[in-house]
């Protein structure tokens, strides 16, 4: 059947509309997935700010613990330092004047000590214990 001028504009047509139709179907089907992704970086992002708060409020509370204890290290040694300088100065009336003059020059030298001798002397002070703790269990 020999098709005419109008048939063949109907025929085009009508694939015109079906490939608009499969197209429009098509990209529906895309944004669907996109707004599908969408929600879901929205739920990881969510996640993350949580995992971002949870994460800070350890830090916070540990960096607080951590300065809290080394504020009671502080004050607890320097309770120490207090009590053992009243007991300097009880017993050094009782002691030669030779060994007054060295306890003094000794205490006096101890308060102005600066913190790199003191890492100084805690290192070897750590160094001495291990020392002694591989000594005694080689022995």
């Amino acid at each position: 059947v020999p098709q005419t001028g109008q048939n063949q504009f109907k025929y085009t047509v009508l694939e015109t509309c079906e490939r608009i139709k499969d197209e429009f179907n098509c990209l529906q089907t895309h944004n669907h997935n996109l707004k599908m992704e969408i929600e879901k970086m929205l739920q990881e992002k969510t996640e993350m700010q949580r995992h971002y708060v949870m994460y800070y409020e350890m830090s916070y509370g540990l960096n607080v613990e951590i300065h809290k204890q080394i504020n009671e290290t502080i004050l607890g040694k320097m309770e120490i330092a207090k009590r053992l300088n009243a007991i300097i100065v009880q017993i050094l009336p009782y002691l030669s004047q030779e060994h007054q003059t060295q306890v003094a020059a000794a205490v006096e030298r101890a308060k102005q000590i600066t913190m790199s001798e003191l890492s100084t002397i805690l290192s070897l002070q750590a160094k001495f214990s291990s020392n002694r703790i591989r000594s005694i269990s080689l022995g």
